[in-house]
């Protein structure tokens, strides 16, 4: 199970963090990654990170900006949101990937999922 919290309302410039905890068998996951959605739109990539040795990815719309962690000693990634824009509102998920193997971009490999946390930035 995944919970995500720390959305909000941010104006543009602001920054946020983002958390998600697990629980159950987490030691069966090799990504846990964030992805976020709009009305109407796909669910894109943000960052994911490896449970074990915490190697970080990003999309590139949010490198240099955004930082994904993790603390194995609490089961939570934290997604760490710098210089927001308008463009970051969205619904924030994160999920669990199993699979491994350069696969943590790839939506359907994710199979256990959050409730979304929203995040609106205002101009």
């Amino acid at each position: 199970q995944l919970v995500e919290s720390g959305g909000g309302l941010v104006q543009a410039g602001g920054s946020l963090r983002l958390s998600c905890a697990a629980s159950g068998r987490t030691e069966s996951n090799i990504y846990i990654g964030w992805f976020r959605q709009n009305p109407g739109k796909d669910r894109d990539f943000v960052a994911a990170v490896t449970r074990s040795s915490g190697i970080a990815y990003y999309g590139d719309s949010v490198k240099g900006r955004f930082t994904i962690s993790r603390d194995n000693t609490k089961n939570t990634v934290y997604l760490q949101m710098n210089s927001l824009k308008p463009e970051d509102t969205a619904v924030y998920y994160c999920a669990a990937n199993r699979y491994g193997g350069g696969t943590y971009r790839q939506l359907s490999l994710y199979r256990v999922w959050g409730q979304g946390t929203q995040v609106n930035v205002s101009s």
